[in-house]
């Protein structure tokens, strides 16, 4: 079953970044990410054509305190986020008992291949265990996304199936894998 979270007074650090919440600021660092072909795509969302376009994404970012800004920690200016949302698995018998959130999560194109992801989700995962009565996390990706997929299976998720999943901002329907990742079976230094 699904559950809000907020994740507004969120601040947790990795060697490498720091998660916390988008501030209007942002809104430079979120566009020059956010406008490079290939990486909203990956995500499920066209890459942004205007700083009107990521205005107003970040200022729904800002309202519904559920999506984090990653700082990179070297340069300060904001390279990805990382947020929950309704978890696809609410609609399977085996789990939607279960108090379920989704993950995404989105990088900057120029720090792909480094870590840095995979590092993030699984502290991120951890504060989520430690601080919400969530009882499992899911995550999905697009079957020609293994850049992701290795991230989702590094964190210690689970393959749970593959579905058509349509994407609204895409207007298309894409071949998905879906994971879930139990509180029980949690370990944060899973597959480093």
């Amino acid at each position: 079953m699904d559950i809000t979270i907020d994740l507004s007074k969120t601040h947790i650090e990795t060697s490498r970044v720091i998660l916390r919440c988008f501030q209007p600021d942002d809104l430079y660092d979120f566009f020059c990410y956010a406008k490079v072909k290939g990486v909203g795509e990956a995500a499920g969302w066209n890459h942004h054509e205007t700083l009107e376009e990521s205005e107003r994404i970040l200022n729904k970012f800002c309202e519904e305190k559920k999506v984090l800004a990653l700082e990179c920690k070297e340069t300060g200016r904001v390279i990805g986020s990382i947020g929950l949302h309704k978890s696809f698995a609410n609609d399977l018998k085996d789990y939607c008992d279960l108090t379920l959130k989704e993950v995404g999560f989105v990088l900057a194109k120029d720090y792909w291949g480094r870590g840095i992801m995979t590092e993030t989700l699984k502290v991120f995962i951890k504060y989520i265990f430690d601080n919400f009565p969530v009882q499992a996390i899911t995550a999905s990706c697009f079957l020609d996304n293994p850049a992701s997929e290795r991230v989702i299976l590094k964190c210690g998720f689970k393959f749970v199936c593959e579905i058509d999943h349509f994407a609204k901002q895409l207007n298309k329907t894409i071949p998905t894998k879906s994971f879930i990742l139990l509180k029980e079976k949690f370990n944060g230094n899973t597959h480093s």
